[in-house]
């Protein structure tokens, strides 16, 4: 992302924009290139609003025509993630090579393609730069034209297929043919339709064409929109819905028609992989979740049964109940289980672009890492795991709870107001202590302890000191704040015997110091 901020930053567009736009609204457009360019810029800005003081647009919108694909799966999924892809609409005609073209292993182009396409461009370029000059200079022959199409298509075909290219669409794709336009984000479907649409038949439609003829394009697009021109829709009886309608319409605005080769593949990947499965998904994973919440629910009574005397943290830590115990670890693998598999089917693109971001799934996972994560610390330190691997926080930490976290704090705004309990002052101790690694800190804290007793050199007992301090002053706060469960405060828990061992390192550190004045 350096040399992204660099190579935009460093541009006049960039400049202008810094000094100019303040609150306004912006829209960067541009056509094949500069549609990178355009879509580099607004990733800068996109990406440079998230720092303080950084200028950034009140609204940003990136339009692009015929613009090459920029950025590989992982800029993609970024885009995903930060939900972008709202920002950016790459409109791409029907059978122009160019959007297409990266998606094909330029270094197998025969060497006679290789010349007809650089003379395309080059035509492409002429034409745009003088526009009296309507229509391309160079003109392919029926052969070259046909060879062509038959390449781009091939590995366009091969590229959604094996997955093999290194470039991946990211935000909204306008598909568009004199019919419409359907407007897709998911990078997986517009692969697939790039090359089922491109395959469709061209018509009067030329490759030499397409690429500088997006004006008239939209102009025409536009005019049918204006004239309430209504699609042609061809429905077999068993698809008369208005579900299946309002997919037929999609496929005939991107140029697809029902008795196209590949219409069914088209209907299929957008009926099951669009629309339906990541829906599917959402709502599966909603079942899963209410049978997995019973193995909640006894973590909680586990948990209410521990707080008078050690605290659930040390009751699980030490075993005290064996059978019970056992049953609370084996509940404490089953949610661990249900929710890697739920990241797993997110990263996998299975699930709706903004699950991370509802406040159903943000909430859920955010009490299932205050309720559980503390038994995960325990289990790490009763099996010694820091003897060998080094304390939990730095080496332990399941990734899961990392992800959980970056849903919480960069979570919605009506997330974050939701949960009311957290910003109001609170009146009693919290259900569940704040600060999900609490428990960590604090067998950090007693290491600390452990070793300031028998460590003799001052340099090393000084740097000590100042860890237990500021540990202590962080539980402090929480204390004060409520934040912690009533069982951090349990009489035999954890902490309380940090508490003890400081109250008597401190004595014994003061008497220290006594004895050497008197002497």
């Amino acid at each position: 992302m350096t040399t992204l901020t660099a190579i935009s930053g460093s541009t006049p567009v960039a400049m202008l924009l810094v000094s100019e736009t303040g609150s306004r609204s912006v829209v960067l457009t541009g056509h094949s290139m500069g549609g990178c360019v355009a879509s580099l810029v607004a990733l800068h800005f996109l990406c440079s609003s998230a720092g303080s003081g950084s200028p950034s647009p009140a609204s940003l919108l990136c339009i692009t025509f015929g613009s090459p694909l920029l950025g590989d799966d992982a800029l993609s999924r970024a885009v995903l993630r930060e939900r972008w892809s709202g920002r950016f609409c790459h409109v791409v005609a029907q059978h122009d090579i160019m959007p297409r073209l990266l998606l094909c292993p330029l270094n197998s182009m025969p060497p006679r393609l290789v010349t007809s396409v650089t003379d395309l461009m080059q035509s492409w370029h002429f034409a745009v730069r003088y526009p009296g000059f309507s229509r391309p200079s160079f003109r392919l022959s029926d052969d070259q034209r046909t060879e062509l199409h038959r390449f781009v298509g091939v590995h366009v075909a091969a590229a959604e297929q094996q997955q093999k290219s290194p470039y991946r669409p990211f935000g909204n794709h306008a598909l568009c043919s004199a019919e419409g336009a359907a407007c897709i984000d998911d990078p997986l479907i517009v692969v697939k339709l790039l090359h089922l649409t491109f395959m469709a038949d061209p018509g009067s439609s030329s490759i030499e064409e397409q690429h500088i003829s997006y004006g008239d394009l939209v102009a025409e697009i536009s005019q049918n929109v204006l004239s309430k021109k209504r699609i042609r829709i061809e429905e077999e009886p068993t698809r008369s819905s208005g579900y299946s309608a309002g997919v037929s319409m999609a496929l005939e605005a991107s140029g697809i028609r029902i008795q196209d080769m590949g219409a069914a593949e088209a209907r299929e990947c957008l009926e099951t992989r669009m629309w339906r499965r990541p829906n599917m998904n959402c709502a599966s994973l909603a079942i899963k979740l209410a049978k997995v919440t019973p193995c909640r629910a006894q973590i909680e009574w586990y948990k209410t049964l521990c707080d008078d005397d050690m605290g659930y943290y040390d009751c699980f830590k030490h075993r005290k109940a064996a059978k019970r115990d056992a049953k609370v670890n084996m509940n404490r693998i089953k949610l661990g289980h249900f929710w890697d598999g739920l990241l797993a089917k997110l990263q996998d693109n299975e699930l709706p672009h903004d699950f991370h971001r509802r406040s159903k799934w943000v909430n859920a996972a955010q009490f299932y890492k205050l309720l559980v994560e503390p038994l995960d610390i325990a289990e790490y330190y009763r099996c010694k795991l820091h003897e060998t691997r080094g304390h939990y926080l730095p080496h332990g930490r399941a990734r899961r709870y990392e992800v959980f976290d970056r849903w919480w704090n960069e979570g919605e705004e009506e997330v974050r107001e939701a949960a009311t309990w957290k910003k109001k002052k609170r009146s009693k101790f919290a259900g569940l202590t704040q600060d999900s690694c609490f428990w960590a800190k604090v067998e950090e804290a007693r290491e600390c302890v452990k070793r300031a007793r028998a460590e003799k050199n001052p340099a090393k007992l000084a740097k000590l000191w100042d860890s237990v301090s500021g540990f202590e002053g962080f539980a402090n706060r929480l204390i004060e704040r409520k934040e912690v469960s009533v069982d951090v405060m349990a009489p035999r828990s954890s902490y309380s015997l940090w508490v003890e061992e400081v109250k008597e390192l401190k004595l014994k550190r003061a008497s220290s110091v006594l004895v050497g004045v008197e002497r």
